[in-house]
């Protein structure tokens, strides 16, 4: 068995050196060993380094800890290390049923804003993906991007055509970086799991192949923009386009490195003075949102994962428009019904009902008092419903403007209260939850913030718990 073990191990190896090549394995090693030592220097100036050695000593003696200060250092050196690690540490951060509280909150700074790659090197990534020079594809390509992140940069654009676009495209390299940083990590991992058996119990490698297999999907734009063909199709099947839209896509113009989508005018849905230009109706627009985005849950193949305020617009026609379909969640059959009862018992307050669908969903060995747990969660439910609105003024140009502000670590303390909760009870759940409830709580947070009165459960205009095939909100 163990010689079989070994064999496999090899296998799995050598299949991940082919995949990333032996030269962009050799090149990172190097730029990881200085990224360690740019570190080390940094931090043993300022005292981290010496904090975070400490904690590493009285782990090693048993002692209980606090997690910051390697959770700290560790993030530092995720975005020194760039691309991979800067998608694994968002990874960690929206994932608090896999990994440690300080962690989770420690890598929401992971912020994923990087310095632009020059025109003319996209230029030679569109024309070389796309098979046609530049021009032949658009009229018209802004040289300087909308938006610089790790993997890739938005730029503005006109087809030929005549019509709008955002066009997004992959920095040169990424994918070769991604696999090679990738590939050291699930190799890491299988030879710990074969060195210690044990770890098998831990899940370690499932781990670490779900984050393999969805930062590698993300290099990808072909399934990004699959996402939004599949999340259209909901739309217009269900009668919602005329309150909510998602980019039309251009496959014609698209490939695995180049995204060419609808270019959509719109304002953020806490930008209380642009939503009031844009639609007639503010609160109902806060509804349709809602409203599409939980029949999406229930009624279409994927539903949105990162409803932050930057990916829900207001169009300039008062639909709402969601963007950025990159990170999307998919309910696995077995736990359907039990995500269906949580929406509704949530929106309820139902801290009982709230208590038996967590339970039908997570995993456990032993019988979970339900009682003891909806006690703990009538307690976060407490918290929830006590959290008050902020409005805070910003400068635009020579304008002040008005805002709601929506405190994303509020959003991820709530989600850590609940996966404690229910980890202290002996329910351990699936990521998926995890996607869902932070989503919840935006949508949470939105509702209190621009319609505090607004009752989900009672009010006949939301559409949370129950599904149609036709139309079912009205403008």
């Amino acid at each position: 068995m163990e010689r079989q073990e070994a064999q496999k191990l090899l296998e799995d190896i050598l299949g991940v050196v082919r995949s990333a090549g032996l030269e962009a394995g050799a090149v990172r090693g190097l730029q990881a060993l200085r990224a360690t030592l740019l570190l080390t220097f940094e931090t043993a100036n300022s005292g981290e380094l010496q904090e975070a050695v400490q904690t590493i000593q009285r782990l090693a003696n048993g002692e209980r800890v606090d997690d910051a200060p390697l959770a700290r250092l560790l993030r530092k050196l995720f975005q020194k290390l760039g691309s991979t690690y800067v998608k694994l540490g968002q990874f960690i951060a929206s994932s608090p049923t896999l990994f440690p509280a300080a962690y989770v909150r420690e890598f929401q700074q992971c912020l994923d804003r990087t310095e632009p790659t020059s025109f003319q090197t996209i230029k030679r990534t569109v024309e070389a993906d796309l098979g046609r020079p530049l021009l032949e594809v658009f009229s018209a390509f802004d040289e300087a991007p909308l938006a610089s992140a790790s993997v890739a940069q938005v730029h503005r654009a006109v087809l030929k055509t005549g019509e709008r676009v955002a066009v997004k495209v992959q920095k040169p390299g990424v994918d070769r970086v991604l696999k090679a940083d990738l590939g050291f990590l699930f190799i890491a991992a299988r030879t710990l799991e074969f060195l210690s058996p044990e770890l098998a119990r831990s899940s370690l490698v499932d781990i670490v192949s779900e984050i393999r297999s969805s930062m590698l999907d993300e290099l990808d734009f072909k399934k990004e923009l699959d996402n939004v063909e599949t999340f259209r199709r909901f739309l217009r099947q269900n009668g919602l386009e005329r309150i909510a839209a998602a980019p039309r896509t251009f496959p014609e113009a698209s490939s695995s490195k180049v995204l060419t989508m609808e270019l959509f005018t719109g304002v953020p849905l806490t930008d209380l003075e642009g939503i009031s230009r844009n639609s007639k109706n503010p609160e109902q627009t806060l509804i349709n949102a809602l409203n599409v985005w939980s029949l999406s849950v229930r009624g279409c193949e994927i539903f949105h994962a990162d409803v932050h305020a930057g990916n829900l617009l207001v169009l300039e026609d008062g639909r709402v428009g969601f963007i950025d379909f990159g990170i999307v969640g998919r309910i696995p059959p077995e736990i359907w019904s039990a995500v269906e009862g949580l929406v509704v018992a949530f929106a309820a307050n139902d801290a009982r009902g709230m208590a038996r669908n967590l339970i039908a969903m997570g995993a456990t060995e032993a019988t979970v008092d339900e009682a003891s747990l909806a006690q703990d969660v009538a307690s976060v439910l407490g918290r929830i419903a006590g959290l008050e609105p902020e409005v805070v003024l910003r400068g635009k140009g020579d304008q002040v403007v008005a805002e709601v502000a929506l405190d994303n670590d509020q959003v991820t303390e709530l989600l850590l209260e609940v996966v404690r909760v229910a980890e202290s009870n002996g329910l351990k759940l699936p990521r998926e939850f995890a996607l869902l409830v932070k989503q919840a709580l935006y949508f949470d947070r939105y509702t209190k913030l621009l319609a505090p009165d607004l009752d989900p459960l009672r009010d006949e205009r939301v559409a949370v718990g129950e599904y149609s095939s036709g139309p079912v909100i009205d403008v």
